[in-house]
């Protein structure tokens, strides 16, 4: 399990310069207007989204998970819990297929709970840079 941070940048290109010095490591993916890291030291997925007009530096926070079951059990704590926002299965988002466990806290803050089932889907099944790679509301994903 590690944390994600999904932050909104001005300039992509100034982003992933300044965190792949910051991290000393490379982007694990890069495509127009997105860069991941897959950190191992710290256990960090940081994620930047190019966003210039974002109101907030902070897109949303999440905790990547290795394997259905855990995802499962996250999945049922949170409905449990009432704390359950939505489920997303199968879903080609951030040139990654995944399946997600959404809940937002009393502040609006998104908190993503996912697992990556295709880390390079093919193109004809990828998805452009939309509102779920923006930041935009999960529905819309």
């Amino acid at each position: 399990m590690r944390l994600q941070l999904a932050l909104n940048v001005r300039d992509i290109d100034e982003a992933v310069d300044y965190y792949s010095r910051l991290f000393d490591s490379p982007p694990h993916k890069r495509r127009p207007g997105y860069a991941n890291f897959a950190i191992s030291q710290p256990p960090l997925k940081l994620v930047l989204f190019e966003n210039p007009g974002a109101p907030e530096l902070l897109n949303h926070l999440g905790v990547e998970v290795q394997d259905a079951d855990t995802l499962q059990c996250v999945a049922s704590r949170l409905e449990q819990s009432g704390l359950l926002e939505s489920l997303e299965q199968g879903r080609t988002c951030c040139h990654a297929e995944q399946d997600k466990v959404w809940s937002r806290d009393l502040q609006g803050l998104r908190w993503e709970w996912y697992r990556i089932t295709d880390d390079t889907p093919d193109v004809a099944r990828r998805t452009p840079i939309g509102r779920c790679c923006t930041g935009a509301a999960t529905e819309s994903c």
